[in-house]
């Protein structure tokens, strides 16, 4: 047999005997651990019966959990949560959307309060909307404000028809503008003829500034001062109204009571609500010593102290000659009113009301006068145009207002 074939048997016969030895190994480990298992579940018996019995104890116990929670859960689902959650949801969000409306149209019976309006049937229908609203009434509360939103509607209106203007004469109807001095004339536009009262002031012998009755940044009960108190303290000959408020008497105003949001710097260099206005988009002017300077947005503008006077309110009524606000919507922008501007024609400034006109008509009539710039300042209650007395309001007490002042 060749050497080769000798080999193989050789190594197939080693194999073999590895196999019955390993097998006889396994054997033998096998019946040794079986000997050792039995010994050991022998000595343990009694060991692992409590255990099986604790075992069986939790699982009872599990068991009777499991099906307390299955009860809890089913009675939670024949409640029906989430359909109880979704309806309280939309009870709040009426109860919010109801409230805001009241608080809107309270604050506009406010301002015809403020304009000697006999309020008192539009009162109680006020107060029967906060007993509908307290009943969680919300069909009827809804209707009664729409009531309430037609009358209120309809005696601003009458307001306006009846608004109280002095009628100026024939040599008082003009579109030219005074270049110093107050006056009284009546504007004609392609939307009607206004009654303006304003004041001009040349900027090379008048100074611009900007006083406010606090000395620092104010977010609740701020102070507040007639304007003839702001003119008095500043020497000067003429004043009219600052920016927006929230006067004391609104309602959405308690917890910032005669605070303002709006960009101010007044006559002592010191910056309000620079946090607030780092990036607003709402419309200021700026009076510098000679010069004065509109912005469409107060964040155009930054922190420098070298003007006279800063001041950011809205909307930009004229930019460059060209009417620039024409409504938005708002009811009390659209309303008629005394209307409350500062405006430029080169280097003269100017100060004054807008008579019987909505914000939009207001910006008509300044462009009608040729005025290049203009913003809409503070109205309604808060209207005050002074010139050697009142020549509009006294109005509330305000927490700013733009002086001149004689060089």
């Amino acid at each position: 047999m060749p050497k080769s074939a000798r080999f193989l048997q050789l190594q197939t016969f080693w194999r073999e005997k590895q196999r019955f030895v390993w097998t006889s190994l396994a054997g033998s480990a096998l019946l040794i651990g079986i000997t050792i298992a039995t010994w050991f579940a022998w000595n343990n018996w009694q060991s692992y019966s409590a255990y099986v019995r604790s075992l069986e104890n939790e699982n009872r116990s599990s068991a009777e959990y499991s099906a307390s929670l299955s009860a809890t859960l089913t009675k939670l689902q024949n409640e029906d949560q989430r359909v109880r959650n979704d309806a309280l949801q939309e009870q709040l969000e009426n109860l919010k959307t109801a409230n805001t409306q009241a608080t809107t149209e309270y604050e506009r019976l406010l301002v015809l309060q403020d304009r000697n309006y006999d309020t008192k049937e539009l009162e109680e229908t006020w107060a029967q909307i906060l007993a509908f609203l307290a009943d969680h009434n919300y069909a009827s509360a809804e209707a009664s404000l729409a009531t309430l939103q037609t009358n209120i509607s309809a005696a601003e209106q009458q307001l306006a028809a009846a608004a109280a203007i002095p009628a100026p004469t024939a040599s008082t109807t003009s579109n030219d503008a005074p270049n110093s001095g107050y006056s009284r004339q009546q504007v004609q536009t392609d939307i009607g003829s206004f009654v303006v009262s304003l004041v001009a002031g040349d900027l090379s012998s008048t100074r611009v500034i900007v006083d406010t009755a606090s000395g620092s940044d104010c977010a609740n009960d701020c102070p507040v001062l007639p304007l003839s108190d702001y003119v008095s303290r500043n020497g000067a000959y003429a004043g009219i109204n600052g920016t927006y408020f929230c006067p004391a008497s609104y309602p959405s105003c308690a917890g910032k009571t005669n605070s303002f949001d709006l960009l101010v710097m007044n006559k002592d260099k010191t910056y309000f609500n620079s946090e607030n206005n780092v990036y607003s988009t709402n419309p200021a002017v700026i009076f510098f010593d000679g010069s004065v300077r509109f912005v469409g947005a107060a964040s155009q503008w930054g922190r420098d102290t070298a003007p006279t006077g800063v001041l950011s309110n809205f909307p930009l009524l004229l930019s460059g000659n060209e009417i620039r606000f024409t409504g938005d919507g708002d009811p009390k922008k659209g309303s008629k009113g005394n209307r409350s501007f500062v405006a430029n024609k080169g280097n003269t400034v100017y100060i004054g009301v807008v008579h019987s006109a909505t914000v939009a008509e207001a910006a008509w009539a300044l462009r009608a006068l040729g005025m290049e710039n203009a913003i809409n300042l503070d109205s309604g209650g808060s209207t005050a145009l002074w010139s050697g007395g009142y020549k509009a309001g006294p109005g509330r007490n305000i927490p700013n207002a733009i002086l001149f002042v004689r060089k």
